[in-house]
């Protein structure tokens, strides 16, 4: 490949990914607070970060690849759009993402596109939601709740539905709702669940032993 056509693709490459990232920034500034969106250029993996907008996982413009980022930079043929899969942001946030792989004329990723939505504060909305349809909230279903073994995915959702209970997220809640949240748990028989208390203590960011602590 002559200089002259190598240099005209580094540039079309460029504009391609200068173009990625207006819109990037389009599409971060229409959801303030709730999803992150960030340009990998997948050229550079040391400093892959090229823009951030609505910033939710505290990363920096030329912090490296991710994983998925590396697997696309390694085989052309990786899945150009992986899109809703669960994620997490580093303060135990739960996170739904899609990953958009973008190729130049030759056929090789040079950037993606990541969206990262916030979940955890659609929680309230998802709990108001369903008691404005309910058509019966009186009783809860009780009996032999507590001979059943729940999983880590039951947990999380009992804990958000009474963080959104009480208008927050679990991490927001004061200690005073942690609390109280915590023995609602145990009154619910959640601890009858191996590694029950590791998992409330990740979901509120508090130690296991504080956990236990509320119990009593």
């Amino acid at each position: 490949m002559s200089d002259a056509v190598s240099d005209a693709a580094v540039e079309a490459d460029e504009h391609l990914i200068h173009e990625a990232e207006r819109i990037a920034v389009a599409l971060g500034r229409m959801f303030p607070g709730l999803c992150e969106v960030v340009l990998h250029d997948l050229r550079d993996p040391e400093h892959a970060i090229r823009a951030i907008e609505n910033n939710l996982s505290g990363r920096q413009v030329g912090d490296s690849v991710t994983e998925l980022g590396l697997r696309r930079i390694h085989d052309p043929q990786y899945p150009s759009v992986i899109q809703n899969y669960p994620n997490q942001f580093p303060d135990g946030r739960p996170a739904k993402s899609t990953s958009i792989g973008i190729k130049n004329a030759a056929g090789e990723y040079i950037a993606a596109l990541c969206l990262n939505l916030d979940v955890s504060v659609l929680s309230p909305v998802t709990l108001a939601l369903s008691n404005l349809v309910a058509t019966d909230t009186e009783h809860r279903e009780q009996s032999l709740e507590t001979l059943r073994d729940r999983n880590a995915r039951e947990l999380r959702q009992a804990v958000e539905a009474l963080s959104a209970e009480r208008a927050g997220t679990p991490r927001s809640l004061s200690r005073a709702d942690k609390k109280a949240l915590v023995q609602q748990l145990y009154r619910d028989g959640y601890f009858d669940s191996r590694d029950a208390a590791q998992t409330i203590a990740d979901l509120l960011g508090v130690s296991r032993a504080t956990v236990y602590n509320y119990a009593k």
